[in-house]
């Protein structure tokens, strides 16, 4: 397998109670061409010395520091503007990636010529004390599909720079991800599923994808107001989507 360089993007808000575990399992990869970029979104917490410290033990691990909180999508694209990778990354800052996680996915990548690809993820309660269910995913979701679908958990899914070119996100101050997938899908990209469990995701109580409500209101709002589908088209893929955000932990757990 060549030895692509990864640029791994993780914002970072207030993070401190669990961005060293995020960032441990990044040294712990078995794939070691990588580079980590942790975007700091003015934190009040004991967060920029955990990075620092960090940042000075691994020269791997580079820091942006922001004078003033721009939200998750503009730390992203702060992140995207040094990034010097083939393949972007993602790992959310109180998220964990498997010690195989790189090397199995970008393995895949590169040998099936894959613009984007996502895994399956396991759910634990926040303190990872308590195994919850795992997210399975579909072969592939092209532009409709994840429409129906928006199944892609942020910090599974890795971009080949090399075949979808430049990118950012939206800024929007959440669902940004979701909104990234509808815009590279409609170029005519397909994004892969990998059917391995290669990231830890912790439940916490007050994310917004916690927040069933909140997260489908803004779900509506990049399907009418967004992509301007119209009502009926809006309301069908809206549809599918709560069918499918509901059936996917029922049916995992």
């Amino acid at each position: 397998m060549k030895n692509e360089l990864v640029s791994i993007i993780t914002p970072n808000y207030n993070g401190a109670a669990y961005i060293k575990d995020a960032i441990v399992s990044v040294i712990n990869q078995t794939y070691k061409s990588w580079e980590m970029i942790i975007v700091d979104d003015c934190s009040t917490d004991n967060s920029i010395s955990i990075l620092e410290g960090a940042a000075k033990q691994d020269d791997r691990i580079k820091l942006i520091l922001l004078k003033n909180n721009l939200g998750a999508a503009k730390a992203r694209n702060e992140a995207l503007k040094i990034a010097k990778g083939s393949f972007i990354a993602f790992l959310d800052s109180d998220d964990l990636w498997e010690p195989e996680k790189l090397e199995a996915q970008i393995g895949l990548m590169i040998k099936n010529n894959y613009p984007i690809s996502f895994t399956q993820y396991s759910v634990f309660k926040e303190d990872l004390s308590t195994y919850k269910y795992t997210i399975k995913v579909p072969d592939s979701l092209d532009y409709f599909g994840y429409l129906k679908n928006t199944i892609i958990g942020m910090s599974t899914a890795i971009i080949n720079k090399e075949i979808v070119g430049k990118f950012s996100f939206y800024n929007i101050r959440s669902r940004q991800d979701a909104y990234l997938w509808i815009t590279l899908l409609k170029r005519g990209y397909i994004a892969y599923g990998i059917h391995k469990s290669l990231t830890k995701y912790r439940l916490r109580k007050e994310s917004v994808s916690a927040n069933k409500l909140k997260a489908a209101k803004m779900v509506w709002f990049l399907y009418f107001n967004l992509e301007k589908l119209g009502f009926l088209k809006a309301s069908y893929y809206f549809g599918c989507y709560a069918y499918n955000a509901t059936l996917k932990r029922v049916v995992n757990k």
